[in-house]
């Protein structure tokens, strides 16, 4: 019932976003008379921001248009190559662009859109061929395409990893490393042809190594009290109606309230700046608060029992994991790589976390494994900003340049 009350409560609001950006328009159009009056920077301001705090924000765009690849610039498109209920394989497609080793992104369905990732995709697509995984929003997959377990998870990663063949590498941020390593596990154990490597980055392998306050936090809750507390059933406007989720609202209030004085400073600072008429620094304001802002709703199978495998019980660690009644056994991949790369300064998956792939995966010889951790790094500095290209990328293409041999 919460949903349908949050939905009501956003339906309501529609009337006044409306009103706010036509007063904005009023008060800050420059061929508006309205805007010669004094003080109407901060009038337009504040009803700018009105708009940006009431209205919806829908999955973005990935926005690349051309890359620079090899001293030439090629023009890119996206195709989703393989579509499935709750997710779409999305290919990057260079136009003309010559061979280069294949990379397949498993992107996190944690609650942002793939599109959290678009610096990844951008820096990779200057050296390789970019694939990347289109999580879809749960409210908009109609009840008849039945649940989405942790299981049809590792399904999905077996079934892309075929599909692109064993020439590709394989690319987990954050959540991710778990599902996919279990899957490239079960396709070693089944004698299935493996990807050349894996990149496994920030992700939540053991939990148990230097644990941080968002492990803490479902650690110490029983699986009845998320049940209990954030699951909902998806109102009746959308596709999905009736079907039992994890809200993107609820989500998001929860990312918010990690660091809710950094958000309202960020606010402030972003009505100064319209008023002071520093477009560049309210662009960028913008830009990532569209991304931020943006979230989706996950299937409660799923996310229930992500908790319940991987912060309560460790099940992979442990060696206890199973996915449709098959034990998961990492220490038989033979013939791939493994990179694990993590953030000094991470406060979602703490350094050791992803490390502890390595202690899994036995089978590997020495001369296969890779470890980084980058320095002054926290979470979202693994894969995306300054940090990432600087230090982290580099490392991941001289890996996989290596590997592709």
């Amino acid at each position: 019932m919460l949903y349908q009350l949050y939905d009501w409560q956003r339906a309501a609001l529609e009337p006044w976003r409306a009103f706010a950006q036509a007063a904005h328009a009023f008060y800050g159009h420059p061929a508006s008379p309205l805007a010669q009056l004094p003080g109407s920077r901060n009038v337009a301001a504040a009803f700018d921001l009105m708009g940006r705090l009431t209205q919806r924000y829908e999955r973005p765009e990935f926005g690349i248009p051309r890359v620079r690849c090899g001293g030439a610039e090629f023009a890119v498109r996206e195709v989703h190559e393989l579509e499935r209920p709750f997710c779409r394989l999305l290919h990057f497609v260079k136009e003309g662009a010559p061979p280069q080793p294949r990379v397949l992104v498993f992107a996190p369905l944690s609650g942002h859109f793939a599109t959290l990732l678009r610096d990844t995709v951008r820096t990779l697509l200057a050296d390789h061929d970019v694939w990347i995984t289109d999580w879809t929003d749960a409210k908009e997959v109609p009840l008849s395409a039945g649940p989405f377990h942790f299981d049809d998870y590792v399904d999905c990663v077996r079934d892309f990893l075929r599909f692109l063949g064993p020439q590709a590498h394989a690319v987990s941020v954050c959540q991710p490393t778990v599902p996919v390593l279990a899957g490239v596990s079960l396709m070693a154990q089944a004698g299935e042809a493996l990807p050349r490597s894996l990149t496994m980055m920030g992700g939540p392998i053991d939990t148990r190594a230097s644990p941080t306050a968002v492990n803490d936090f479902a650690k110490h809750r029983p699986l009845s009290w998320f049940e209990a507390k954030v699951i909902q059933r998806v109102p009746m406007r959308y596709p999905g109606f009736m079907r039992r989720v994890y809200p993107g609202f609820l989500q998001f209030a929860g990312f918010v309230a990690m660091n809710p004085d950094r958000h309202v400073d960020s606010h402030v600072q972003y009505y100064r700046h319209l008023v002071r008429g520093d477009g560049e620094s309210a662009g960028a304001h913008r830009r990532f608060y569209d991304e931020y802002n943006a979230v989706m709703d996950l299937p409660a199978e799923y996310y229930l029992e992500t908790v319940e495998r991987v912060f309560h019980d460790h099940l992979l660690p442990r060696g206890r994991l199973e996915v449709r009644g098959e034990r998961v056994r990492p220490e038989r991949i033979r013939g791939t790589a493994l990179l694990t790369i993590e953030g000094e300064i991470d406060d979602i998956s703490g350094p050791g976390q992803t490390k502890a792939a390595h202690g899994l995966c036995r089978g590997l010889a020495a001369d296969r494994r890779a470890h980084y951790l980058a320095p002054g790094v926290g979470h979202y500095g693994i894969f995306s900003g300054r940090k990432f290209r600087e230090l982290v990328y580099p490392r991941m293409r001289e890996f996989i340049a290596r590997h592709d041999r």
